[in-house]
Parts: C-alpha cells; sequence; structure tokens
C-alpha cells in the first residue's frame, strides 16, 4: 500500500519560498500535524531544536500564522489554512511593492533610458507585448505593425495602435493572418494590408517599425510540444542602428502600403 501523504520536505520549502524561515516553516508544518502542541511536542516530531522552537513560534505569531495560549508549559496553535493563505500572500504583496517602488527611485530616467545602446534583446511574450506598445507609442509620424498571429495582438498593443491613430500618426497594418486584419475592421485610420502572395510564408513573430529609427524584430521558436513557443525579439530606437535596420526590413513592406520616397 503507497503513501499518498504529501511530503513534508516539499510543503517546507514551499514555505519558505513564501517567506518562512526554515525553522518557521517546521514549526508550522509540525503544529498543522499536532492540531495544538507545546514546545516539546514541535520538538519530538520536527526534530526543531527546543531552543529554536519558541523564536520560530512566536515569529510566526507576529506573524498572524500561530495563536499562543498562556498557560505552563505554552501551547501553540495554527490559525486555519484560508487565513494563512490570506497573511502570506498579502505579506508577498507588499515586499513585491515595496521592492520595485524602491527600483523605481533607483532607476533614474537618463541611466533608465533603453535606447541609449544599439540593439537589444527581450524574450517572453509579456515583455515583448510591453516593449512593442512602448515602441508604438513612440512612434511621431507613421508605425507599421505586422504580426503573423492574432496571438501576438494583444489589446494592449491593438489600444496603442489605436492612440497613435487619434494622435494623428500614420498607421499601418501588414498580416497574413484575417484574423489579425479583421481586429481593425471599421478603425478609420488604420492601413490593413496583407502580404503579396509571393511572400516567404514560414514568418512567425512581430514586427514593429516607427519614424524611420524605431525598430522591433520577434520570432517564435518551436519547443518540443510540451511546452507553448517561446518569443525572443531584438530591437532599438532613436540610434543609428534602428534606421539601418528600420529601412532594410522597410523597403518591402512600404512597397506593400504604397509609400513613395526613400
Amino acid at each position: 500500500m503507497t503513501d499518498d501523504r504529501p511530503d513534508e520536505r516539499d510543503i517546507e520549502e514551499a514555505l519558505e519560498r513564501l517567506g518562512l524561515s526554515n525553522y518557521e516553516a517546521r514549526v508550522f508544518v509540525a503544529l498543522h500535524r499536532l492540531g495544538t502542541g507545546t514546545a516539546k511536542d514541535i520538538h519530538d516530531l520536527a526534530g526543531v531544536p527546543r531552543s529554536q522552537v519558541y523564536g520560530a513560534a512566536e515569529d510566526l505569531e507576529e506573524r498572524g500564522l500561530v495563536e499562543l495560549q498562556q498557560s505552563t508549559p505554552k501551547r501553540y496553535r495554527p490559525v486555519g489554512l484560508e487565513a494563512a493563505k490570506e497573511l502570506l500572500t498579502a505579506r508577498l504583496e507588499r515586499e513585491r511593492d515595496r521592492a520595485f517602488d524602491a527600483l523605481a527611485e533607483l532607476r533614474s530616467e537618463e541611466h533608465g533610458e533603453e535606447t541609449r545602446d544599439d540593439v537589444w534583446t527581450v524574450r517572453g511574450r509579456k515583455p515583448i507585448d510591453d516593449r512593442t506598445v512602448d515602441l508604438i507609442r513612440r512612434a511621431e509620424s507613421r508605425v507599421v505593425f505586422g504580426a503573423d498571429s492574432v496571438d501576438l495582438l494583444g489589446d494592449a498593443v491593438v489600444a496603442a495602435l489605436r492612440e497613435r491613430v487619434a494622435a494623428g500618426v500614420d498607421v499601418h497594418v501588414v498580416s497574413a493572418s484575417a484574423a489579425v486584419r479583421e481586429r481593425f475592421d471599421g478603425d478609420e485610420g488604420v492601413d490593413v494590408a496583407a502580404p503579396p502572395a509571393d511572400a516567404p510564408g514560414d514568418f512567425t513573430g512581430r514586427v514593429v517599425l516607427a519614424d524611420d529609427d524605431i525598430f522591433l524584430l520577434s520570432v517564435l521558436y518551436e519547443g518540443d510540444g510540451s511546452t507553448p513557443p517561446e518569443e525572443t525579439a531584438i530591437w532599438s530606437a532613436g540610434t543609428a542602428m534602428a534606421a539601418v535596420l528600420t529601412r532594410a526590413a522597410g523597403n518591402g513592406i512600404d512597397a506593400l502600403i504604397g509609400r513613395n520616397g526613400p
């Protein structure tokens, strides 16, 4: 007969990732097994040194995760699972906000501006979504967006393109995907086109070209079938390299959308 109980060390490690110390996690798990217990009970069950049980239990009490009975000897009882989950989640959110607020203060506008170097690489759907939106919003006169799949055309990207239209920017969307083109049905000011029939059909990714010096190109790398494709992009903006890349990539697209001149 197999033992279907969860591995306690796995639980302890998960609790440690949620912010508990090793001793706190071991005491907390032991108390959930005991229901209520003294320091000796916890020591006997979890193997935590008696001298460390008191400190860990007091820290858990301060976190709101353990109740203390003022008796001789002291007895400890864990709070309910839902209460513990909410407390740990709230703590993680506070620590996350504190860390990122501090990072925002440390990151100056001058030194945080990515466009001061030539070409940058970014990986992952959400980071590339964010960078795509950022580059579209920088466009002042013209932006071309291309994607081979509606999965690469999130709501934030659509909203950014529409914002540029409202700002008087010349907006073009190029895609072989009918679903992508249909997202802009009825949008005045968005020029939508399909690539020519003889265009290469193996492109999987998205492209942003704007103002002759803003460039982003992504590609999708297929996994082993068990994981979704991974997207990787290169981009540059406001640099000589961005101007070269934009011109090189834009030649074929300019012909497609009917733009004349260099």
